[in-house]
């Protein structure tokens, strides 16, 4: 039987304070809708999102599912009513924008506790710390006897802490049916999902509830929520990859994407932050202070402390990366070695070539950046610039302090710098002649004292 996910992604987020729409704002580097659609992806043959007017962006974050427009916001059943045509024939569930959290495993139980045969309506339930004003669950017999909104609720019912997550799973038909029912008879003039419960009870139809962890189900509609969620993700991802095989000195310190890649026997120090698709292969060690971003990181590579590796740097087998080394958009071949203070931009480096502290490649000329190419086995001495476009041969020695403009050959030794001078007891004389002239001073204020 197939099932269609119906994803209200049309409110404004007015907590959020910001022009960028709600669900666009990122957790671990990916946006709240494209976290729930991808589990959505994983759990239904089909999914809708529905959206307010003049929000491109969505739908483009959205992209390829189908999206709808609610060309008015009427309330939560108006807007999946939007998307009734694209109900199909099976089920459908329908799920809000801002509970980003809820994992694959939680939409799959929600279809199979509706699949059970013996209750209509399913919908998601939730314990969390505080329940303050969630509407609370009350369970009968093994089904949900009723929904109490908290000012409606009594004593007793407050004090049940299964709350209501607003998820709703049934049949396409019967949802359809519900959704054209709900009247706007309320405070707000709103259509209400919530209502599509009492509508089954009214036909008598069982209503089940599937409870699920509350840091699945917790909504994000504020910065502060947002920051909550992203610790929860970071928890996950973390997680995840330690019990993939990946070392981390110190877990909480370590912020990941969602994308990020790690093979086993990754070795991971505190104050580590990956940015997007960054790969990092088996015995690599990254050490504290890192920043990684859009890069790949080979075998038995060290980097850090305190480096930076940027978008388009891939990395070799067994290259070593030192403290306040930044590499961007470069490729090193096995067995490099830049081990301080150095920059390589724009570049190509041959395997066990050795770059000196303060190198760098000079790759921006104000107006087109360039490249430059080193082959293997090279020496690039200290404080080294290299005027890109320029080569260095295999082999090639450059000498410390030099600035190459021209192309080196394959080895060969080149020296681009002033000729060293030197003046036999100058020191001694400069110094004497300071010497004097303070005196004189000296001589001077006193006299006129």
């Amino acid at each position: 039987m197939e099932a269609t996910a119906i994803l209200l992604a049309a409110g404004l987020g007015t907590r959020m304070r910001s022009n960028l729409p709600k669900t666009l704002h990122k957790i671990a580097g990916r946006s709240m809708l494209r976290h729930l659609l991808a589990s959505c992806e994983a759990a239904f043959d089909r999914v809708v999102v529905v959206l307010g007017p003049d929000m491109e962006a969505v739908a483009k974050e959205a992209a390829p599912h189908t999206c709808v427009i609610q060309h008015e916001r009427l309330g939560t059943a108006h807007a999946a009513l939007q998307a009734v045509e694209h109900f199909g024939t099976g089920e459908v569930a329908v799920l809000y924008a801002d509970n980003p959290l809820i994992r694959p495993e939680t939409m799959h139980r929600l279809l199979e506790r509706r699949r059970r045969g013996d209750s209509g309506l399913a919908l998601l339930a939730f314990r969390p710390a505080d329940p303050d004003r969630y509407g609370r669950v009350i369970v009968q017999h093994d089904h949900v006897a009723r929904i109490v909104e908290w000012v409606d609720a009594t004593e007793a019912e407050r004090s049940v802490d299964l709350c209501n997550a607003g998820v709703l799973c049934a049949d396409a038909v019967d949802m359809a049916r519900w959704l054209m029912a709900v009247r706007a008879d309320n405070a707000k003039g709103e259509y209400y999902l919530t209502d599509v419960v009492a509508l089954a009870h009214a036909e008598q139809v069982r209503v089940a509830a599937v409870e699920a962890p509350a840091e699945e189900l917790a909504g994000v509609n504020s910065r502060v929520e947002l920051a909550s969620a992203e610790a929860v993700v970071q928890g996950w991802l973390r997680h995840a990859a330690m019990e993939a095989g990946v070392t981390m000195i110190d877990p909480s310190s370590v912020f990941l994407r969602a994308d990020t890649q790690f093979e086993p026997d990754v070795t991971i120090e505190p104050n580590v932050v990956f940015g997007d698709r960054v790969k990092v292969a088996r015995g690599a060690v990254i050490r504290a202070f890192s920043h990684l971003d859009g890069c790949v990181v080979g075998p038995d590579c060290i980097i850090g402390p305190f480096a930076r590796l940027r978008p388009d740097t891939v990395l070799e087998h067994d290259v070593h990366i030192g403290n306040f080394v930044e590499v961007k958009a470069s490729t090193l071949g096995a067995g490099v070695k830049a081990s301080h203070l150095t920059y390589l931009g724009d570049s190509s480096v041959g395997a066990r070539t050795n770059i000196g502290a303060g190198t760098i490649t000079c790759n921006y000329d104000g107006y087109d950046k360039h490249r430059t190419t080193i082959g293997a086995d090279a020496f690039i001495g200290s404080d080294v610039a290299l005027v890109a476009p320029v080569s260095v041969g295999d082999g090639a020695i450059v000498g410390a302090g030099s600035v190459v403009t021209e192309n080196v050959e394959p080895d060969a030794l080149a020296l681009a710098r002033g000729r060293q001078t030197q003046k036999p007891n100058w020191a001694t004389e400069f110094r004497a002649i300071k010497e004097r002239a303070v005196q004189l001073r000296k001589a001077k204020s006193g006299s006129r004292g």
